[in-house]
């Protein structure tokens, strides 16, 4: 078990309390050794029922932490929060920042020269520890920081290491991907629902074959057309449902929305405030 004490700014959002929770369960640290913070005074209570320290003010929640989990909005980096984490912070702290779209050298322009800056794109998944997070180093982090910060990702999902030119993308495609997903389980159900199954069953076998077919993947390693071809028999119903997606551009309109999803991402995160 670390024995790390981790501020988590943001920590009453859905990805503060996300990493919260799985790095308590994974017993990666205790309850005690986490300080989160939110917004307004009516979200401590969810985070005091984790047993974690819970507070509204982010300069308190810095100090002494040997790990600063940035899980704001782009918008939400208030003014003068990454100064006063510089001239209150060891050298040695390390900052990791999910916030979508900036960049870590603007967190490092923030935070001042020297600190170590890890950037990580979780997503919504991590809720049910079946999150994908793709991260980063800047200038600054070692590999001991990029493997400290693998371990705190790794209590609520996969984690994969890429270039910095790359976490944009990650966003379009990992950190918005779940929302495409749940149209296209939504679409199947209704697909079943249309062919006469019952609505809650319908929904349930359109979620367990999107997680069936995941699964498949990620397990066996095999690119998805192979495995689609596996079980596309030849003049079968199912290479009858595949034309229909294709002449209706499924596939095309799926590479959009990660591209448009992904270009919106490097825009939200243009310039941090006070940054």
């Amino acid at each position: 078990m670390s024995e790390h004490k981790i501020a988590v700014i943001g920590g009453a959002g859905k990805m503060g309390t996300a990493l919260i929770d799985g790095l308590i369960a994974a017993g990666e640290v205790e309850a005690g050794q986490i300080v989160a913070t939110a917004r307004h005074e009516e979200s401590l209570g969810a985070l005091e029922e984790r047993g974690v320290e819970a507070t509204t003010d982010n300069h308190a929640a810095v100090d002494g932490a040997s790990r600063v989990i940035l899980a704001v909005h782009p918008g939400d980096l208030v003014e003068g929060l990454l100064e006063y984490l510089g001239s209150n912070m060891a050298d040695d702290t390390l900052v990791i920042s999910i916030i979508t779209g900036v960049p870590t050298r603007a967190i490092e322009q923030g935070v001042g020269t020297g600190i170590p800056v890890v950037r990580a794109t979780p997503n919504i998944a991590a809720l049910v520890r079946t999150g994908m997070t793709a991260i980063c180093g800047g200038a600054f982090a070692t590999d001991d920081d990029l493997a400290a910060t693998e371990r705190i990702f790794a209590t609520v999902g996969r984690v994969v290491r890429l270039d910095e030119k790359h976490m944009d993308s990650c966003t379009g495609l990992a950190g918005c991907g779940p929302a495409f997903a749940f149209k296209i389980i939504e679409a199947m159900a209704e697909g079943g629902v249309k062919m006469g199954l019952p609505r809650d069953a319908a929904k349930v076998m359109a979620a367990q074959v999107l997680h069936g077919a995941a699964e498949l993947v990620l397990e066996t390693g095999k690119h998805p057309a192979e495995l689609k071809d596996e079980v596309t028999t030849p003049g079968g119903c199912t290479i009858d449902g595949i034309t229909k997606l294709e002449a209706r551009g499924l596939p095309i309109a799926l590479i959009e929305a990660v591209e448009v999803a992904s270009i919106k991402a490097g825009a939200l995160g243009s310039g941090p405030k006070g940054g």
